[in-house]
């Protein structure tokens, strides 16, 4: 047992020695805190200085992935201005084909017309019961003339009885001719009965049957409509797969699969210049 002055003086060691042990701690804590602090403003030189290995090592890897990227994109740059150059290469070829076809079908278009011109003046010239010895006779005479502006003293064709026989001398052979031609058209029209029946005109016979009925087209026993694909093929030409967009009266007008429009007559499917035909693929 121990009486109240040995506890009293075992308190105080206790007290001075638990001092120490604070004081000791303080001490430790801060000369800790200072040598932490002097690391720490050490790494900060070599961070500043570029020498740190924690700042080199993902300056490292930044650089390499920066040099990557460079990389993809100088090749993308590359890949984009090539797809540039191949579709303007593209528009330029279907621009010249579609020029082409539009020649061709103005062509057929032109040669159509100067056929059918060439019809009627077969129709008009078997329709008049006069030879075509007159005409170049009257033209070979014109073209011997030497002025132009002489009077021409041959007498008419025709033996026609006029009040004024001044007047028939005035007018040209070629000029009777066209005034008879005029004449038998208008008896033609208005008396078909009075005139000599003409003969048969021959008419050009179509190799194929082709033609529109309600916005679609019959071809060769098949029809087709707005929308369908098919088969374009012309002689001596590869075949053309193309879309149908319109069929109108005597025209039918189709897209190619590079995007360009163009037509062809139904008297040209008739004719056998343009054949078409289902395509199913």
């Amino acid at each position: 047992e121990m009486d109240d002055e040995d506890c009293e003086r075992r308190r105080m060691e206790c007290l001075d020695e638990m001092s120490n042990l604070e004081k000791q701690f303080t001490d430790l804590k801060d000369q800790l805190y200072k040598e932490r602090l002097s690391q720490v403003d050490a790494k900060l030189q070599e961070v500043i200085a570029g020498k740190a290995p924690e700042y080199l090592e993902p300056l490292a890897a930044l650089q390499e992935n920066m040099q990557i990227r460079t990389k993809v994109a100088g090749i993308y740059r590359e890949l984009c201005l090539e797809s540039v150059k191949n579709k303007y290469e593209c528009e330029i070829q279907a621009s010249r084909q579609h020029c082409e076809s539009e020649k061709l079908l103005l062509y057929d278009t032109v040669q159509s017309e100067l056929e059918e011109k060439i019809r009627r003046l077969e129709e008009d010239r078997h329709s008049i019961d006069i030879t075509s010895e007159l005409w170049n006779d009257e033209l070979q005479s014109r073209k011997k003339r030497k002025d132009p502006f002489s009077p021409d003293k041959k007498k008419p064709v025709f033996s026609l009885t006029f009040p004024r026989p001044y007047i028939v001398y005035m007018l040209q052979d070629l000029d009777i001719l066209e005034d008879w031609t005029t004449i038998r058209k208008a008896m033609a029209t208005l008396g078909p009965h009075r005139v000599k029946p003409e003969p048969p005109v021959k008419l050009e016979k179509h190799l194929h049957s082709a033609r529109s009925e309600e916005g679609r087209l019959y071809y060769d026993g098949e029809w087709y409509g707005r929308g369908q694909t098919i088969c374009i093929d012309k002689k001596d030409e590869c075949p053309t797969s193309a879309i149908i967009t319109t069929i109108n009266h005597d025209e039918v007008w189709y897209k190619r699969s590079d995007g360009s429009k163009s037509k062809l007559y139904i008297s040209q499917l008739q004719k056998g210049k343009y054949s078409i035909k289902h395509n199913h693929n």
